[in-house]
Parts: C-alpha cells; structure tokens; sequence
C-alpha cells in the first residue's frame, strides 16, 4: 500500500508531547507519540474488522458440519455478526472503564483475552461453545476499538488527529479486502483453519506493551476519581447519526452480492470483483477526508450522506452490472469519508476525561447501525417489493438526512481539525 498523505511529514508532527496538557486536564507525559505508536494503534483497530469477516468465507462449510444441530442455518450466520452486535451494546461500559481506569491496561488485557476466546474454535466442538466463544470474542472487540480511538485522540491533536481517524478507517477497509482472502484461501484445508489468525492479538500485545503508555495523571487515585458529566446533548446528536450511518456504510457491504446475483450476475469471482472495487472507493474516500478536514460537519456531513443516497438510487434504478458498480463506487466513497467525518465530529472536542466514554458510545452506536442494517433492509424490502426498493428506501433518507443536518448545525459548527476548545500547549498549536 502507497504510504498514506497523512505520514507524509515528520513523525512527530501534531504530536502533543504533553498528551493532554495540565491547564486542561492535570496529566502530563514526557513522551512524545510517533509512526510506531499509529501503526500499532491501527493494527489493533482492524481487529474488530478481522472477527467480522474472516470467517465469512467459510460459513457455508461450518453449516455441513454441523447440519446435525437444530438451527444450524440461523446460528452458523450468527456465528459472524455475534461480535458486531456485542461492541454495539459493550463499547459504552468499555468508554466508562477507559476513563475511569486506565486505556493502556484495559487494551493489552483485551488484546490477550481476544487471542484466547477468538482461537477457541480450533478446538470447541459444539456450535453452541463456538457462538458463546464468538459472544467473548465481541467483547473484547469492543474494548479493544475503544482504547485505540481514545488514545489516538489522546495522542495527536488539530489536523493530525482527523487525518488519523481518516487513516484508520483507510487501513480497516483495506484490511477487510485482505482478511476475506486469507479466510477464503485459509478455509480450502478446513472451516476452522482461518481461526489460527485470530492468535495475532497476542505477539501484538508485546509492542503495545512495551511502546503505548497511558496519560499520567497528577492527584487522586483512579478509583476514586470524579469523572466530569457529558456533553449529553452534543453526544446524542452526533450518535443518532452515526447510528443510521452505520446503517447506510453497511448496506451494499452486506447486500451489493444478492443485488447482483437478482440481475443475473452469476460468477462469484466477478462479485467478488465488484465488491472489492466498491471497497477501494471506501479507502479512497477516507483518505479524501484527510483533505477536507478542516471544513465544518455541516458542510461535509450533507455531502457524504447525499453521495451515498445518489449511489443507492444508481443501484436501485438499474439492472445493468456496469451501472450498479457505478452506483456501489459512489456509495463507497461517500462512506469512506462518512466515517472518519462522523468519529472526529463526535469525540475531537471532549476533554481527556470525557473521551473513553465518548468514544464508547459512538463505537457502540456504529456497530448497532451496522448490526441493524440488513434487519432494516430486509423489513423495508417487506414492504417496497424487494431489496432495491428498500435501497431506494434507504437512499431517500440519507438525502434527508442530510438535508437536516445542513438545516440543524447552525451554531457550534467548527473546523473537525480544530482546535478543542480548550487550552493547549504551544507544542500543540
């Protein structure tokens, strides 16, 4: 991969030094975040990416394995979206215990725990173990997306820290192309053979260890430290949006296949093709972001969710192949911006000691979104003839949506590269 325009500068440039500065938030350290610590924080962000779709490519044989056991055909699919739904409703608590304690400590202790419960299925022999094995599996996942986002937001401030949020949502995209094939090319010797990938969690842990470092804080202990009340209302705002953006990333990932299999596109390898042109214009819309950062929410948010619903209304209203690839190209690129857009939007501006749970809901509303996006999907599909009808549904109501966001964010609306809003040492200005 061609480095990324957001490491085009020297390492330590937009790093705070005092990672949040004592006028602001009474915690100091001497350390001064660089490549190593993106590239581990990054690395440990594309493990919730890993345990969604690693094993897809193996579920149809997981289901011969088990066709003795009742349900096989509604637990085997739930095998994979397990892990999704579970950050969605664990992430918050995650947020409360990454201010309230300790980031560091609560990521490496994920990151281990994720190695043992993600391999579990090397071994376990009933669907029921696997499913609860995949239950731990999300939890830790929810944790382990938690502390990374907060402690890159910990770490790199203004322009750097957007352009690192964008970056991670380049490198999780990026990295769901890859894993895909490692579980396809994994699973021809065998339906558990991909688990052995999930054991990466633990030699990680190691420079995680030994690199990262939690912000020192001066005075009380943590487990008698007093976090400050939430912006609930600016929080609210920005993770009822994201939860339907969850929605709207989600849609064609999960269902561009049965579109094209519906209009007589048979070949696996040229939906597999397809989907994974759709999944480079997502990568290449998060590295756009890291353009356009220093433009306001309501200028970018507007645009994002209006490109993703012409994208949709391109699918719905065409049988062609060319043109459903067209409309899936523009999808793709509208949520490649969508997402780092709506993650820097709601945490960039809570304090350090506001920031784990920030982060927590707004992970948690992300992984509900995408959780319920085929549900949504499907009970639109009901009632609108089929599942262009509810893509054109779906459309429809981005466009409002972002129609009302350009409505609603007349005040408060700053740069997403700003400043936070608070004070701040010169080494970070």
């Amino acid at each position: 991969m061609s480095e990324s325009p957001a490491l085009n500068v020297p390492p330590d440039a937009g790093a705070v030094p005092v990672v949040s500065s004592p006028a602001e938030h009474g915690t100091t350290t001497e350390r001064t975040p660089g490549v190593l610590q993106l590239i581990l924080l990054l690395a440990g962000s594309c493990l919730s990416v890993l345990g969604a779709v690693l094993i897809a490519p193996v579920l149809p044989q997981m289901t011969r394995a088990f066709t003795g056991t009742p349900g096989a055909d509604v637990l085997v699919p739930i095998v994979l979206t397990a892990p999704a739904l579970l950050i969605g409703l664990t992430a918050p608590f995650a947020g409360i215990v990454v201010d309230k304690i300790d980031r560091k400590r609560l990521l490496i202790l994920a990151m281990l725990a994720y190695a043992v419960f993600g391999t579990a299925p090397l071994y376990l022999t009933s669907l029921g173990t696997i499913l609860a094995s995949r239950v731990l599996v999300g939890l830790c996942e929810g944790a382990i997306m938690t502390c990374c986002t907060t402690l890159i937001g910990d770490y790199w401030s203004g322009p750097r820290r957007a352009r690192y949020l964008g970056l991670q949502t380049l490198v999780a995209t990026l990295s769901a192309t890859v894993f895909l094939g490692l579980g396809g090319a994994l699973g021809a010797s065998g339906w558990r053979t991909p688990f052995w990938l999930y054991a990466v969690a633990a030699p990680l842990a190691i420079p995680m260890t030994l690199k990262l470092w939690q912000p020192s804080r001066r005075g009380e202990p943590a487990s008698a430290r007093h976090l400050p009340k939430l912006p609930w209302r600016q929080l609210a705002v920005s993770c009822l949006v994201t939860l339907f953006g969850g929605i709207v990333f989600y849609a064609l990932i999960v269902e561009l296949s049965f579109v094209l299999t519906d209009v007589g596109v048979t070949s696996t390898g040229t939906i597999g093709l397809i989907s994974a042109v759709m999944s480079l214009a997502t990568a290449a819309g998060a590295i756009a972001f890291g353009r356009l950062a220093a433009k306001t929410p309501r200028t970018l948010l507007p645009f994002e969710f209006g490109l993703s619903a012409v994208g949709l209304l391109v699918v719905f209203a065409t049988t062609a192949p060319a043109i459903i690839t067209a409309g899936a190209v523009l999808t793709g690129f509208g949520t490649g911006m969508l997402l780092p857009t709506l993650v820097t939007w709601a945490v960039s501006r809570l304090s350090f000691d506001q920031r784990g749970r920030g982060t927590g809901l707004w992970t948690g509303a992300l992984f509900i979104g995408e959780f319920a996006a085929p549900l949504a999907l499907a009970g639109i599909g009901s009632g609108t003839g089929g599942l262009q009808g509810a893509l054109a549904v779906l459309g429809l109501a981005s466009a409002v949506v972002g129609a009302l966001i350009a409505l609603a964010l007349r005040r408060g609306n700053q740069p997403l590269d700003g400043r936070d809003g608070a004070p701040r040492t010169a080494a970070a200005r």
